[in-house]
């Protein structure tokens, strides 16, 4: 393939506007159209990223013969269906996490890729962020001896779009929204090790005005070669991002902070809005990012899928990775649920996963 790899972007809200920006920045990419239903928002998104095509009807977008890759921006509920769509289009796609709703949403999702020979990609950015992508180096050079406990947390204040709060559209809470990417950030270090056993505390601590879900999780992961790893997740944290990961070994520690060291303290009485910071809500004291979306790994990302499009590579990260993810999201409601450690592997029909700790 000698063309860059044309892009339609499906969605025009928050996790849009970071796949627009980061793709700009992919020389081998080219945005050629946006899709939302909404056509005031997609119309000023696709002036505000100059996209030359924007559109309100899937069909409109899938029909463009220019179009390679799709990237879907939407809401969980909707990902199986749309991702169905593309590969019947014959267009490969990256999905934003989590993958879907539920395991025979995912097994649909990856048959219909499959069958169509597309890609289906998962965008878990945690595997391309600078620092983690260091941590994982230090452990693969031997650095830190053999594994021996992962840790990895993620907080803020509450998600930025209203249908993260909706439990029917989101699937749950906090733990489908930001345990999804501990899960997949420790499999990638522990080389996709298969999972023993998770333990889960969850709680509504604050928001349970506005969810069903949970807003605050605790996960213990169990894998099979012996390491354990601990997800502290949680949307009730003030004062901005905090997202941090730690790896203990046999014969060393390191600590990396993605925010921390790579920011700039700030105050604000008016709070500070931009890219991944607008999840949180930062009036007073938080950390101001500079080039916040390469810091996140975001346009690595993007590089690494549109080279798996352009010259036929495996992806780092695919739909059955992010299938793995949703088998331990969905122990982690049941051990929640129940309150006992729930061994893997674990299958459930519940088309909901916080069904399984709301019984």
């Amino acid at each position: 393939m000698n063309k860059k790899v044309g892009v339609g972007l499906i969605g025009s809200q928050f996790i849009s506007t970071i796949h627009a920006e980061s793709l700009k920045r992919v020389a081998d990419a080219e945005i050629i159209a946006v899709m939302s239903p909404n056509k005031e928002h997609v119309e000023a998104f696709a002036e505000q990223f100059r996209i030359p095509n924007a559109f309100t009807e899937l069909d409109q977008l899938l029909a463009m013969p220019e179009i390679d890759m799709v990237v879907i921006g939407a809401p969980n509920y909707l990902h199986c269906e749309i991702t169905e769509k593309i590969a019947a289009a014959g267009k490969h796609i990256v999905v934003e996490k989590p993958l879907c709703l539920n395991l025979a949403e995912a097994d649909r999702m990856i048959s219909a890729c499959k069958k169509a020979n597309v890609k289906l990609m998962y965008a878990e950015e945690l595997c391309f962020t600078p620092k983690y992508v260091r941590l994982k180096a230090l452990l693969d050079e031997g650095a830190l001896g053999k594994p021996v406990l992962f840790k990895q947390s993620e907080k803020h204040d509450g998600p930025h779009a209203d249908h993260f709060w909706d439990v029917e559209r989101s699937g749950g809470g906090v733990t489908m929204d930001m345990g999804c990417h501990a899960i997949q950030f420790f499999r990638w270090l522990n080389a996709k090790n298969p999972f023993k056993s998770v333990y889960a505390q969850m709680s509504t601590s604050v928001h349970a005005d506005k969810t069903k879900g949970e807003d605050n999780a605790i996960l213990i992961l169990e894998f099979e070669n012996g390491v354990t790893a601990l997800a502290e997740e949680s949307w009730t944290k003030l004062g901005g991002m905090d997202d941090r990961a730690e790896i203990h070994g046999s014969e060393g520690v390191a600590y990396a902070d993605v925010l921390q060291g790579n920011s700039i303290q700030t105050y604000s009485a008016k709070g500070v809005g931009y890219a991944v910071e607008k999840a949180g809500n930062t009036v007073g004291w938080s950390f101001t990012m500079y080039e916040e979306i390469w810091n996140y790994g975001f346009p690595q990302e993007f590089e690494h899928f549109v080279d798996c499009v352009r010259n036929d590579k495996t992806p780092l990260v695919t739909g059955e990775d992010g299938r793995v993810v949703l088998e331990v999201i969905l122990a982690a409601y049941e051990s929640a649920g129940t309150g006992r450690k729930v061994n893997l592997p674990f299958h459930s029909d519940v088309d909901r996963p916080y069904k399984l700790w709301k019984k």
